[in-house]
């Protein structure tokens, strides 16, 4: 007597279907936020405030900070579910997933930036620069 196991298509998650739509509200809010981004003589004002007199500084860098670690939560998030995988036993003697790496490298890059406007102030494209190495080697060898 042999057992079939079979699975129906409707059990099973179109992965290409989650991935474009969760891209797709993300890119919407992208655009939605360059439509909000204050205007001062047609070009987009960095520094203008989106929310006068709000309780935060929003101008268009901090909200696409904060859009872009909504996108990498909702990618990892993707990630761990269709493709669970095992903690693993990093440079620094604990176990890490993918999502504690995220965490590691963002901590880490938090701190290099500071570390940089302290030193050096100014803009932080360097920064940033090293702030992708950093992450790079966190999710290489963490």
């Amino acid at each position: 007597m042999t057992t079939t196991t079979t699975t129906t298509t409707a059990s099973r998650a179109n992965w290409t279907l989650i991935s474009a739509l969760t891209g797709g509200v993300w890119l919407a809010a992208l655009a939605g936020l360059i439509a909000l981004a204050p205007r001062k003589d047609g070009a987009i004002d960095w520094t203008g405030q989106m929310i006068p007199g709000g309780w935060m500084a929003w101008s268009l860098p901090v909200a696409l900070f904060f859009l872009i670690i909504a996108g990498l939560l909702m990618l990892f998030t993707i990630l761990a579910i269709r493709f669970p995988e095992t903690p693993r036993l990093g440079l620094l003697r604990i176990e890490t997933t993918r999502g504690d790496r995220l965490f590691i490298s963002l901590l880490g890059s938090a701190f290099i930036c500071l570390t940089w406007l302290f030193f050096l102030g100014g803009p932080l494209w360097w920064a940033l620069a090293l702030c992708l190495a950093y992450a790079a080697a966190v999710f290489r060898w963490v």
